[in-house]
């Protein structure tokens, strides 16, 4: 195979060569200013004679392409016209692609990341961090640290997480949440979203059902119905997840968010708590518990989660390091009954056989020096003050047009416009946009029922205080235009 690939880069010419270079820097592959391969390197890799690429090379600098320069890597042409993007030729299917199961349900209803519009002056997005909150300094010691360890061996590591994160996250949890648990019950995975989808394949079939609050968390929804299985939507209120309602329904998991209701934010009550592990023992159902951004309290005192109460041994306690760190890290974490510890390492070994190293090692490292904390303190210190502006600014601007929900814990809080019905939520969308803000509405995470007024997602943990004001003032510009 690898000779028959070769043979058939040789056979590649001079001509075949400058039209994909040619198509790649139309379609941006190369940008402007961007640096081709030298021509030694391309046709090594390429398997032909320098020869042949220094005549595809020459050609492209003929119509304008790239500039070349004696003893530098050719560079794309500044003054290159912006022609669109062209579209690669491809061949036509000979009729529609036969997908499985889970691939004809992602056709039908896919989850849509969409790219963050460029040029906003306040984007109001949930998710995102201030890159001004990122611990450089700390985290260039720990990843320096890591990377001085002579490792034993360049070989696969344990599925579950290097063994040194995995101790350090033990006490973390313990001192920060008051989770009890063994070493060998934490799994670490590639953030929250792996976790799920772990749970997703171990624990569900296509003929189940699974409980998810409504409104709730898309992706959580995405995963777990993406196994064929069937959602059971149930209401919430200012404390989560109506688990009175849980009565007399048969699922094989409920996923809920106690610590901070997402999006609403509500904080569920111990009742409530221990009503939900009675009916998992029940049903012989399992709980997976999402503490997304546990380290951020307001104005509420930490309530035990559920993994930490009498009875949670039905519970999958899931966290990660999105909300305090980045979430461009992809680390998170799953602690897991005992008895499901060597199921979910051979479910993480499948996927990707392990989480990348030197990340586990560095962020054990942090773990293990207080660094992680002490950051986390400055964080938390941080987005009180952006929340506090938020609220501050949203009074200011909308008085008893709005109300808000949320504002006990975590990065977002939810504002509702009593008096402005949803056939307007598209045109508020767009008049905000069109004056530098980004707002999220979030009858998006409505499964089931429906609101009859608008309501916003508003993020502000990316914000600082002076564009917090200035979005909230060019919104009610917006909003005014509507009226």
């Amino acid at each position: 195979m690898i000779q028959m690939k070769t043979n058939l880069r040789a056979r590649m010419g001079a001509r075949e060569i400058y039209e994909a270079l040619r198509d790649q820097i139309l379609t941006r592959v190369y940008g402007t200013d961007g640096l081709l391969p030298s021509s030694r390197a391309l046709a090594g890799e390429m398997g032909v004679a320098r020869s042949t690429v220094t005549v595809a090379y020459e050609q492209l600098a003929a119509e304008g392409f790239i500039e070349t320069r004696h003893g530098a890597r050719p560079r794309v042409a500044r003054a290159v016209v912006e022609r669109g993007r062209v579209r690669v030729s491809s061949r036509p299917s000979a009729g529609k692609v036969r997908l499985s199961a889970f691939g004809e349900r992602l056709r039908s209803d896919p989850p849509r990341w969409t790219e963050p519009p460029r040029g906003l002056i306040a984007n109001f997005r949930y998710g995102e961090l201030a890159p001004s909150d990122f611990p450089v300094l700390a985290w260039k010691k720990a990843v320096t640290a890591a990377m001085a360890r002579k490792p034993e061996r360049l070989a696969y590591d344990d599925p579950c997480g290097a063994l040194r994160l995995r101790t350090a996250l033990q006490g973390y949890l313990w001192r920060s949440r008051s989770v009890r648990c063994e070493v060998d019950q934490i799994v670490v995975v590639n953030g929250s979203q792996q976790g799920l989808d772990i749970c997703a394949r171990l624990l569900l079939d296509s003929s189940d059902r699974f409980v998810m609050e409504d409104p709730g968390y898309q992706m959580a929804r995405h995963t777990f119905a993406a196994t064929g299985a069937e959602m059971v939507p149930v209401p919430i209120d200012a404390g989560g997840l109506e688990t009175a309602r849980l009565a007399g329904i048969d699922a094989r998991l409920a996923y809920v968010t106690p610590s901070h209701q997402y999006p609403l934010g509500g904080v569920m009550p111990i009742g409530r708590r221990h009503q939900l592990l009675a009916w998992a023992r029940k049903t012989d159902a399992h709980v997976i518990e999402d503490d997304y951004d546990s380290e951020y309290r307001y104005d509420t005192k930490p309530i035990p989660p559920l993994h930490a109460l009498e009875g949670g041994d039905n519970v999958i306690y899931l966290g990660t390091v999105s909300k305090t760190l980045s979430p461009t890290l992809r680390i998170g974490y799953l602690v897991v009954p005992t008895g499901l510890r060597s199921l979910f390492a051979a479910a993480k070994q499948i996927m990707d056989r392990h989480t990348p190293l030197i990340e586990q090692h560095a962020l054990a490292v942090m773990l293990e020096s207080g660094a992680y904390e002490s950051h986390i303190r400055r964080a938390r210190r941080r987005n009180a003050e952006r929340q506090q502006a938020l609220l501050d600014a949203l009074r200011r601007r909308f008085g008893d047009r709005i109300r808000i929900e949320g504002t006990a814990a975590g990065l977002h809080v939810v504002v509702w416009f009593d008096d402005l019905p949803m056939k307007r939520e598209d045109a508020l969308v767009k008049a905000a946009r069109a004056n530098g803000v980004g707002i999220y509405p979030v009858s998006a995470l409505f499964a089931a029922s429906r609101r009859k007024t608008v309501g916003l997602v508003m993020g502000y943990s990316a914000l600082e205080i002076a564009q917090i004001e200035r979005g909230c003032k060019l919104l009610a510009q917006a909003m005014d235009k509507l009226d």
